[in-house]
């Protein structure tokens, strides 16, 4: 199979880039770690009305989706541009509420499609932490067959990227849907988390390439530049390869997802391990060839840095999504 964006898909990859580019995302990032939320919640509405976070979400609720495709292309940009806050979970969520229904959808869906609300997402079986519950208007979570909404949060647990903060969602919480349903509706929402995240790591691992190359242009030693040293070639041509094959896995899990294959599951739990192996190698050659500066959080390709094994390990290590593809 071959695979090419169409011309619609490329201008949404140029337009989100300008705009991403535009809003200053180190600094965005930097304020996000601090806790001054305000700047990063500005560029998430605008976003928003950029048609990102419509894309998981049905046109009965007021979004465009779902489509797996423009999901892809919009998390690699965020991933690339290191865009701060629970970008998963939202799509996820679009997708849990699509597929349950009722009010708790009504309510909510075109809220996030909009941009006007910014949701947290637990999930059984991928961890007990909600990322950046502190700035979320709402956590959701499932437990079995119960869909609960929650509000507050304890105290953050440390993470290895101070931009990612992860809270406990408080116990309790309103059930606003239960059932069978809500079960299948969670098997598919944890999918498509696991599909965004892929596409974050992958965006995160080019970002961390294209800087490391721009660097070793301009570093010199023995008067030559360090990047025309072939060990140095060599390891930024291994880097290139591992995002260049997770790329395909990744387009070709959304071409499984937009068709409601049987096999998607397996196919995105396949391209999480790819983007996110590839994108923390990226890190590591990146650290490697920086040298003491790479440890300087002065440094914008530090925050690149912190963020790429979380985003590897976030909904579904590479062990337990090597395990889902074993399964089929």
């Amino acid at each position: 199979m071959r695979f090419l964006l169409d011309d619609e898909q490329r201008e949404f990859i140029r337009s989100l880039d300008a705009l991403l580019t535009a809003a200053d995302t180190p600094a965005v990032v930097r304020g996000w770690a601090a806790g001054e939320h305000a700047p990063g919640l500005d560029l998430w509405r605008r976003l928003a009305d950029a048609g990102v976070f419509a894309l998981a979400v049905p046109e009965a609720y007021g979004g465009v989706g779902p489509l797996p495709v423009e999901t892809a292309v919009a998390c690699g940009e965020l991933g690339r541009h290191g865009v701060p806050g629970p970008v998963g979970e939202s799509v996820a969520a679009g997708v849990l509420l699509g597929a349950v229904g009722g009010p708790v959808a009504k309510e909510w869906l075109p809220r996030i499609a909009s941009g006007t609300a910014v949701v947290s997402l637990v999930l059984e079986g991928y961890g007990p932490y909600a990322l950046d519950a502190d700035v979320a208007d709402a956590v959701f979570t499932v437990t079995g067959d119960e869909l609960r909404l929650t509000w507050g949060h304890g105290e953050p647990t440390r993470s290895m990227d101070p931009a990612r903060r992860l809270f406990r969602p408080r116990a309790g919480g309103e059930v606003v849907a239960a059932g069978p349903r809500v079960r299948e509706a969670s098997r598919a929402a944890g999918t498509w988390a696991t599909f965004a995240t892929a596409a974050q790591a992958l965006g995160c691992g080019e970002a961390l390439l294209r800087a490391t190359v721009a660097y070793v242009k301009q570093r010199t030693q023995f008067g030559v530049p360090v990047g025309s040293f072939q060990a140095v070639k060599h390891r930024l041509a291994d880097t290139l390869l591992g995002l260049e094959f997770a790329r395909p896995l990744l387009y070709g899990a959304a071409v499984e997802l937009a068709e409601g294959a049987p096999g998607a599951g397996a196919a995105v739990a396949a391209a999480k391990v790819a983007a996110g192996e590839a994108g923390y190698a990226a890190a590591r050659t990146a650290l490697h060839l920086h040298g003491a500066v790479g440890y300087t959080e002065e440094l914008d390709l530090a925050w690149w840095l912190r963020r790429a094994r979380p985003l590897r390990d976030a909904w579904g290590t590479p062990s337990a999504c090597r395990a889902r593809v074993l399964e089929g």
